[in-house]
């Protein structure tokens, strides 16, 4: 069964769409329905949002123990193993305070209300 018919037009064959039964909104809804993963946009963005403050939170403890370690490891200043855990304890308070800003900022945001209709 053919979805398509070629038509010669200026030396050309154009493809045409033969579906008469099927219209572009009954397709839409079928994709639509395929790729739902049984959530609602409102809760795809919130788990988005949750993921990128957990991402963001974790990053920061990373960088300031790598760069914690890179003053130990390459500036010898003599403070081996210390320059790394002090940067990882200001890292932890530092990724803590930047996840509640997000959060408070999240909650705060009116188009994040879930009983809207």
């Amino acid at each position: 069964m053919a979805f398509c018919d070629a038509y010669p037009v200026r030396g050309v064959s154009v493809l045409v769409d033969n579906r008469q039964n099927d219209d572009l909104e009954a397709r839409i809804a079928r994709a639509s329905a395929q790729q739902s993963r049984g959530i609602s946009n409102e809760q795809g963005r919130a788990e988005g949002r949750g993921w990128a403050v957990g991402i963001e939170f974790v990053g920061t403890i990373l960088v300031c123990g790598l760069l914690g370690w890179m003053i130990d490891k390459y500036l010898k200043l003599g403070t081996a193993p210390w320059g790394m855990i002090v940067l990882l304890v200001l890292g932890f308070a530092a990724g803590t305070r930047r996840a509640m800003q997000t959060s408070a900022q999240f909650d705060a945001d009116p188009d994040n209300d879930e009983e809207k209709g």
